[in-house]
């Protein structure tokens, strides 16, 4: 009696989530704008800083939807940092295409941080600057040579790019780091099952990043099922969900301006 009524509620989970999907296909249609690889924008938009005139070490984390279909669904992350005097920015992300070549899915180069990815604008999920931002951007280089999976990647449950920032953002607590639920794959430990939240604080317990829940004074409560992500953040009060994101209610009642 038990095992069916947890397969009848999963199942009703599992179509609610679908429903989920299909709303969120036709009222939020620009969460995948890019149409073709090949001609899809990598143009800078114009929100990170400019080294040549910003001498100060900066370390951004940027996420964007994901190309195609895919960008109905979550985001693609990366790290973007600069030494301080640093002349451009060096790139760490987890690129999953390179590993039909057999190469590594960890790209580390320099390049603007702030380009959009293959059509889809970026923004910035953390950014840390000034003074003891240079011994933050040791660790991050320290904890990305140190990236388990870097032969390996799985667009769903991970690991994936998301995989990867987590990881990072796990070794370097300071950034302070709130991975929206879009982030699908920031909850995969491997074949670890409790580890600390991606923020670097708190405690998450995770199956495969299939089935989980995590609490932290940086990301608040989120459940994971199925790799989706659902949750609660008190700081400010915001609402997590999958495929639209997180949601702070205070903006919700701010009044609409127009320039």
């Amino acid at each position: 009696m038990l095992v069916s009524v947890m397969q009848s509620a999963s199942r009703s989970v599992l179509l609610g989530c679908w429903v989920i999907i299909l709303l969120a296909g036709l009222f939020f249609p620009q969460h995948a704008e890019a149409q073709y690889w090949w001609n899809a924008s990598r143009e800078p938009v114009g929100i990170a800083p400019d080294p040549a005139t910003n001498p100060e070490a900066i370390i951004q984390v940027y996420g964007a939807r994901a190309f195609g279909w895919r960008g109905y669904f979550g985001i693609h992350t990366w790290i973007a940092v600069k030494p301080t005097g640093a002349q451009s920015y060096t790139i760490y992300e987890v690129i999953g295409w390179l590993r039909r070549s057999k190469r590594s899915v960890l790209a580390v180069y320099e390049n603007a941080p702030d380009r959009r990815w293959y059509g889809n604008v970026p923004e910035i999920l953390a950014e840390k600057r000034d003074d003891g931002v240079d011994a933050l951007i040791e660790k991050i280089d320290l904890a990305a040579n140190r990236y388990p999976y870097t032969k390996d990647y799985t667009m769903w449950p991970g690991p994936n790019s998301n995989t990867f920032t987590a990881w990072v953002s796990r070794a370097v607590p300071e950034l302070q780091l709130d991975l929206p639920p879009t982030a699908i794959g920031k909850d995969y430990l491997g074949y670890r099952f409790i580890s600390h939240a991606p923020s670097g604080s708190g405690l998450q317990i995770s199956f495969f990043g299939l089935l989980g829940v995590l609490i932290s004074a940086v990301e608040g409560i989120e459940f994971n099922f199925l790799g989706l992500s659902f949750g609660v953040n008190w700081n400010p009060i915001a609402i997590k969900l999958p495929l639209l994101g997180r949601m702070e209610l205070n903006s919700w009642s701010r009044p609409v301006t127009e320039n």
